[in-house]
């Protein structure tokens, strides 16, 4: 039976994934921070779904966790998606080292840290690799800096690994998604709060207008279900010669226009865009 393991699987994007290839007949390790999400998970899955206990900053996590699997899965591995994430957001400005440093913990060294752990189980098969990246990570956009930081990271990570893997033909594939309905912006948002709140006060004077534009697009944004990402994970997995790239959404394929453009053009839009949100939200009223 075919094996994944997929990363921050408790909701949104990679409960979604999970699920899915559970129902195809996959042999799936949905890997959650608590035991409570993995059982609320396993009420809606197979006999053969199985929570896992995983942190990607925790090297002792990585560890037991693919320790768990070389006994689980036959010693192989179909498949590694890397969707754990977490997003920072803030004036860069104000931003502190730690919470950069936390931001890149998760998006980008705990993605490696885990995948080198798996690397083993996955030449085996040969497995593949699907990272969950962001539009993103195409587009850089004001505020959420080290979100989007992080995400670029994680592309250019994931363009070296796909090359110095390529003799064990073990495929790498970035899913780039617009907005998509997860929580991962509402607790973005439950802890930027106090993160702003945190920030000293000429941090508001100086982007309070332009901060509180961005928070009220992010709690009034419709964007897909995390389902329509899952399809395309499924694509990635299961093609033949998998795409390098896949984006996700309307919102996402004008995104990467938009980063095509030249950058003096490209930073107006931006402007003009929050410009526009902060008109349409009200914000500094």
């Amino acid at each position: 039976m075919n094996a994944v393991l997929i990363t921050g699987a408790s909701t949104g994007i990679g409960a979604a994934c999970a699920l899915a290839l559970d129902k195809r007949g996959y042999r799936v390790f949905a890997g959650v921070r608590r035991a409570a999400d993995g059982e609320a998970l396993r009420q809606h899955a197979s006999p053969n779904f199985s929570p896992l206990l995983l942190d990607v900053t925790d090297a002792a996590s990585i560890a037991e966790a693919a320790r768990l699997l070389r006994g689980e899965s036959g010693n192989t591995l179909t498949g590694l998606v890397n969707n754990a994430g977490i997003a920072v957001a803030g004036p860069l400005e104000f931003v502190t080292p730690d919470q950069l440093r936390q931001q890149f913990e998760v998006n980008v060294v705990g993605v490696l840290a885990l995948t080198q752990a798996l690397l083993p189980l996955l030449r085996s098969s040969p497995g593949r690799i699907v990272n969950i990246s962001s539009v993103s990570g195409r587009l850089a956009s004001p505020f959420v800096g080290p979100y989007c930081a992080s995400k670029f990271a994680l592309e250019a990570l994931s363009d070296s690994l796909r090359v110095e893997l390529s003799p064990w033909r073990i495929p790498v594939s970035v899913v780039e998604p617009g907005v998509i309905n997860t929580p991962i912006w509402q607790k973005s948002l439950a802890s930027n709060a106090g993160v702003l709140d945190a920030m000293p006060a000429e941090s508001r004077e100086l982007y309070g207008r332009e901060v509180a534009a961005l928070q009220a697009f992010a709690r009034s944004a419709k964007g897909l279900e995390p389902e329509a990402v899952a399809r395309v994970v499924m694509r990635a997995l299961t093609a033949a010669r998998p795409k390098t790239r896949y984006v996700v959404g309307t919102d996402a394929r004008l995104g990467v226009l938009l980063s095509r453009l030249p950058d003096r053009l490209r930073d107006w839009v931006l402007l003009n865009r929050l410009r526009q949100l902060g008109k349409t939200n009200g914000a500094g009223q």
